[in-house]
């Protein structure tokens, strides 16, 4: 008969292949959905559509997709009053914003890891102050994402094609699962006397009951507004808990393909869900204004920002330019005296 020990390295050498597996098996299905709706897509339908967008549409998402980063921004303040690190508002919430923006085109281990520790460490920080602000913004944001999206599964808000009501009783009790992991984290937040958190391997001491309740507002708010973005290129012409029902669909899809941006990701999500409802060249041509809006022209500005930055951190730190010494035949002037 085997041992414990043995049993639990035999359990603990399985998990890691049944997780690849299962998510290889994900990636080919979206593959797959991608590549079927691209073959379907009237590309001259999507481009015409995109054209001919109403301005004032264009000028309130821009709106939404700018008070999205900016809430985001103020994410890391809660990381600031986490671990007690005096850096200026500006200067956290400007990292913050450079890290976010790399973060949703290039992936989190680039953005959301790289850019912060690379930022904050050039600015005086610790490494084990920076992996706590990591840690209380990523908490934030799928907190909101739990509570949100286990809500709207739940309710049934969510309307989806009527080929796919099967999955309907599923999605419900999924939701119903998200949000007592969120009221979980909120409970441990106001009740436990460990007040410890294991992420990954770190230790994260739990915040205070009062500041997890301020990650659920402001990461709910933040995916409200950016399901209002979506909503608003739609010409608002889909139910709103739907709109944003399906971006929390495609937002979780992505992180589990591991693709850049959710690249092709988003798009497919949506015009497999919500084809029935609406002509996919009008999907696609929502979506892609949404992902130049929301994705590239943060990406421009932020790389400007991050040039700017390291450009005065190099000048700040570059050695004073040492003094020439004197042509040969000719005295040096005399230091005058005072």
């Amino acid at each position: 008969m085997a041992s414990p020990e043995a049993t639990g390295l035999a359990a603990r050498a399985w998990w890691p292949w049944a997780k690849r597996i299962v998510t290889l098996l994900f990636f080919g299905a979206v593959l797959w959905l991608i590549v079927h709706q691209a073959r379907t897509i009237d590309w001259s339908e999507v481009w015409q559509a995109a054209a001919s967008h109403p301005v004032e549409g264009l000028l309130l998402a821009a709106l939404l997709g700018a008070c999205s980063h900016l809430l985001y921004s103020s994410f890391d303040l809660l990381g600031r009053r986490y671990t007690g690190h005096t850096l200026p508002t500006a200067t956290v919430m400007l990292t913050t914003f450079i890290s976010y923006a790399f973060n949703l085109n290039m992936g989190s281990l680039v953005g959301g890891v790289g850019f912060r520790f690379r930022l904050y460490s050039r600015l005086g920080l610790d490494n084990a102050s920076i992996g706590r602000i990591l840690g209380v913004s990523m908490l934030t944001n799928w907190l909101g994402y739990l509570l949100l999206a286990g809500a709207i599964f739940a309710s049934g808000l969510l309307e989806i094609p009527p080929n796919w009501r099967i999955a309907e009783p599923t999605l419900q009790v999924l939701g119903g699962l998200l949000v007592l992991a969120g009221l979980g984290y909120l409970a441990a937040c106001f009740l436990s006397k460990r007040r410890l958190l294991v992420l990954r391997g770190h230790e994260l001491p739990l915040p205070t009951g009062r500041m997890a309740l301020l990650q659920v507002l402001m990461s709910c708010t933040n995916w409200m507004l950016m399901g209002a973005m979506v909503w608003t290129l739609l010409d608002q012409r889909i139910g709103y808990p739907t709109v944003l029902g399906v971006l929390l669909i495609a937002a979780i899809a992505g992180v589990v393909t591991h693709v850049p941006a959710g690249l092709g990701v988003l798009e497919a999500v949506f015009v497999a869900l919500l084809s029935d409802r609406m002509p996919a060249g009008e999907l696609l041509a929502a979506l892609l204004i949404y992902r130049g809006m929301y994705y590239l022209v943060p990406l421009a500005v932020a790389t400007v920002l991050h040039l700017t930055i390291e450009g005065r951190l190099l000048r700040a730190t570059a050695p004073p330019p040492s003094r020439q010494a004197p042509p040969r035949g000719r005295p040096a002037s005399p230091t005058p005296l005072r």
